[in-house]
């Protein structure tokens, strides 16, 4: 089971957390090195999401990088110099950060600005969905290094795109635009670059309005259709839907349905 051992966001040094209206935006900043993904990153993001699930009232997230030259440029390149094979197992092991994002109990949202490259472009894709700014690039350049993907790469990106895409763009390295990312189905939604919070505060506002319970387990139902067969995913899906009739907000939602107005959720 994936921990999230809070901290003070007082006390974190690259990433910044702010909570507004039951929404938390959770931004990662290392701006002067394009908010490359650093040990340091790592353990202050997954200490951020543990705030976030302690101490706030927050029912959903919003991650994003600061400035507007990158979402996550992907992992710091200085780190992989004289990594041994032992070293580089340890880093990666699941569950890593990217993980951490995509089993986290509140729906994320990735706010994609500038680059989500190598890393970056595997951390938008552990988020549940994505909101790109016009001008984002993506790509996964990591066979320009001798390497392969090893965040998820290789295996989220199939999941999203399909095998001949992924294909293209893990054997090409290629980098590409956040049109194409939209069409071939790396992204959910495409808004001018002035948009791009604007939208991401809507989605998350919308599904902050609901049953926290029922987020998540709307959200490990539909994790577990790609990693499951359809017969396993049914069983998890009625498991699921049956555990929720046991929930103050099921009887709290039905209740103001029939009643005609609307529900106010507590999490019990």
């Amino acid at each position: 089971m994936t921990t999230y051992p809070p901290a003070d966001p007082a006390d974190l040094e690259t990433v910044a957390v702010d909570v507004e209206d039951r929404v938390a935006t959770v931004t990662i900043d290392r701006r002067e090195k394009r908010n490359s993904l650093t040990q340091q990153v790592k353990d202050d993001l997954r200490a951020g999401l543990g705030h976030v699930k302690e101490n706030t009232d927050a029912r959903a997230i919003i991650l994003t990088g600061a400035g507007d030259k990158s979402f996550v440029s992907g992992a710091n390149i200085d780190d992989f110099e004289g990594r041994s094979v032992h070293e580089q197992r340890e880093v990666l092991s699941i569950p890593a950060i990217y993980e951490d994002v995509e089993r986290f109990p509140l729906p994320v949202i990735a706010a994609i600005n500038g680059f989500a490259l190598g890393g970056g472009c595997e951390m938008a894709m552990a988020c549940d969905v994505r909101v790109s700014a016009e001008s984002a690039k993506f790509g996964q350049p990591e066979i320009n290094l001798g390497i392969i993907p090893g965040g998820g790469g290789t295996q989220r990106l199939r999941r999203l795109v399909g095998e001949g895409m992924t294909m293209d763009l893990v054997l090409t390295g290629r980098v590409i635009g956040a049109e194409e990312a939209d069409e071939i189905g790396l992204v959910d939604h495409v808004v001018p670059d002035d948009d791009l919070y604007e939208k991401a505060e809507d989605l998350a506002g919308q599904m902050a309005e609901k049953s926290p319970i029922a987020l998540q387990y709307a959200k490990e139902a539909v994790l577990a259709s790609s990693r499951q067969g359809l017969d396993e995913g049914r069983r998890t899906e009625v498991e699921l839907i049956s555990a929720l009739f046991d929930t103050d907000d099921q009887t709290e939602g039905v209740r103001a349905f029939l009643e005609d107005r609307d529900p106010e959720f507590t999490g019990q």
